[in-house]
């Protein structure tokens, strides 16, 4: 099989045909160059997905994504930004292996196909010329014979003529000889031009043009082969990213493997359990007694003065919860003896200046007071496993000072040891905070946990040595409270006797303060034991007035009567606001 022996007439097809072969080649080249555009602009717009829903640094969706769907969700949003990675490996390698390769070949290929053509035309040309060299000596030849014919008519036409001198015959026989000599040559000429171009035509239809035609069937095959090639290689270019592609898929099962929806709930404890204990059940309350409305004496708000001896300095004293805050009346308690609370008094003079931190809004205290139990104990052991990797760190660095001192000391030419002194002095120290620092955490994680005593007996025990103490040694009033009523929930013996006697302190400036107005009603949704400082106890269904709204600490500040007001949970009550309401509305 071959196109010149088969297709030699066919030259303008086969030209045709070549050209339709380069434009589906260049066809074939536009088509993967798309597909890297749609690879790439898939990669980016799966890249940008996955940025979309990645959590916010520093935010509070940061922190939800400690649960292990989350995690999984985290790990497929990471493994697609993989994923999409590949899919620019394939629009990567396409554009080398396939894109690069065939534009480069197109241009040879075009370059060759000119040079076969034109090879082409070439010999066609040759082979048109000898045809018309051989059509002229024919002509030529044809038409020195009837010349010559007729020059020889007209010799014997005037060798028969009697009337006709001899020299007009001679000449006649003459010019009849030259004649025919010339059709001889011409005879000649012609069979020559006649051979030669017979040699000509059998040497292009026999061996010119097929090597042409060969070889122009030989690049058209070359480009076959090439482009089924290049579609072999953008199979292979998808092919190899699928095990990469896999490996994301499974990492993908693997995540949603991986969540556990127990862990889930515990870590949701974990975060949010306050230590408290739920509401007791409510008394039932019998109205048919001829008395006043009260609350009985298993109540709430009869329990909160059973547990807890008020401290009340003189009889103007209303003992308030705070300086600002007028404290729940309830049934007067046997007061402690007056040393005991003197003691108490001096052991709190340095907790004087932190009454400012007391007040709603302020700064959250070191020792985190101002979160309920468990989450204070969560946040304490937090903290002192960061200061035990701090510390550990520090000693490996001294150690490793340390050991390149002796290094030092045994080779003097490698450095001087003593510079190493003052670094190993400055990691020292830092050991030596951190370990105070590291040693407070865990006391206040120890009296959180039950290991150590209460700070009220502790605070007897040292009464009497308290003003031979460090006073770096002492702590502040932040880290002597549990908690208060503003985002506080906590109060030791101790932290309330000081509060208490420090409150008397102030009741003579703030007994004229006048009260704050209403804002509007609240009705109780359930019973709460207000048993801590600053807070007061309610019986579902009871109402009361509003004195200040939740600030955001899941309080609000309610008024029973002129004397009885403290704070409630927000979400224990239904409130009321007066939105018209433009003065005092107080109730009296």
């Amino acid at each position: 099989m071959s196109w010149g022996t088969e297709l030699w007439d066919q030259f303008d097809n086969l030209e045709k045909h070549t050209q339709c072969g380069i434009d589906i080649l260049e066809k074939y080249i536009k088509f993967v160059k798309e597909r890297t555009e749609i690879e790439l602009s898939y990669a980016k717009q799966l890249r940008n997905l996955s940025k979309k829903y990645q959590p916010k640094k520093n935010s509070k969706e940061e922190e939800e994504y400690r649960y292990t769907a989350c995690k999984a969700f985290l790990s497929t949003l990471n493994e697609m930004n993989d994923y999409a990675g590949q899919h620019e490996v394939i629009s990567e390698n396409m554009t080398s292996q396939i894109i690069v390769e065939l534009a480069r070949y197109v241009q040879e290929l075009k370059q060759e196909r000119k040079s076969h053509f034109h090879d082409g035309r070439k010999a066609q040309q040759h082979i048109e010329t000898c045809w018309k060299q051989l059509e002229s000596s024919k002509r030529r030849f044809e038409r020195d014979c009837k010349e010559a014919d007729r020059a020889q008519q007209y010799f014997e036409k005037m060798d028969a003529d009697i009337n006709v001198t001899k020299a007009d015959v001679e000449k006649a026989r003459q010019q009849a000889q030259m004649r025919h000599q010339m059709a001889e040559d011409s005879k000649a000429d012609y069979s020559s031009f006649l051979q030669k171009f017979n040699h000509e035509q059998h040497e292009y239809y026999h061996t010119h043009l097929p090597n042409i035609f060969q070889k122009i069937q030989e690049m058209e095959e070359r480009r076959i082969v090439r482009v089924g090639e290049s579609m072999k290689t953008y199979a292979e270019v998808d092919r190899q990213v699928i095990p990469i592609i896999g490996k994301c898929l499974d990492e993908i099962v693997k995540a949603a493997n991986s969540i556990d929806q127990k862990n889930d709930s515990q870590l949701v404890i974990e975060a949010y359990k306050s230590g408290f204990e739920p509401p007791g059940d409510v008394e039932f309350e019998d109205y048919t007694q001829p008395m006043k409305r009260t609350v009985s004496d298993n109540s709430l708000s009869n329990s909160r003065g059973e547990g807890k001896p008020e401290l009340k300095f003189g009889g103007k004293s209303k003992g308030k919860l705070w300086p600002f805050i007028k404290k729940n009346k309830s049934p007067k308690q046997q007061k402690e003896p007056l040393s005991h609370r003197f003691n108490e008094f001096m052991t709190s003079k340095p907790k004087i200046h932190c009454f400012r931190s007391l007040k709603r809004g302020g700064a959250t205290p070191e020792d985190f007071s101002n979160l309920p139990p468990e989450q204070r104990r969560k946040k304490l052991q937090q903290k002192v496993d960061e200061l035990n990797k701090e510390i550990q760190k520090e000693m490996d660095q001294r150690d490793a000072i340390t050991k390149m001192k002796d290094v030092y000391l045994k080779n003097p030419q490698m450095g001087d040891p003593a510079s190493l002194d003052h670094k190993l002095t400055e990691v020292s120290q830092n050991i030596e905070k951190l370990r105070l620092e590291a040693q407070k955490f865990e006391a206040w994680l120890a009296e959180v946990e039950g290991r150590l005593p209460a700070r009220g007996d502790q605070a007897r025990r040292q009464s009497g040595m308290y003003d031979a103490q460090n006073p770096a040694t002492v702590n502040n009033c932040a880290q002597d409270r549990e908690s208060s009523p503003d985002g506080s929930y906590t109060e030791e013996q101790s932290q309330e006797s000081e509060v208490k006697v420090l409150a008397a302190d102030f009741d003579d400036e703030f007994d004229d303060e006048e009260p704050l107005p209403a804002i509007g009603t609240c009705k109780a949704l359930y019973t709460f034991e207000g048993q801590n400082e600053g807070t007061i106890s309610v019986v579902e269904g009871e109402t009361l007035y509003v004195i200040e709204e939740d600030k955001g600490d899941g309080w609000t500040r309610i008024r029973r009567n002129e004397d009885e007001e403290g704070y409630v949970p927000t979400s224990y009550v239904e409130v009321y606001l007066d939105k018209n309401a433009k003065g005092a509305k107080t109730y009296i």
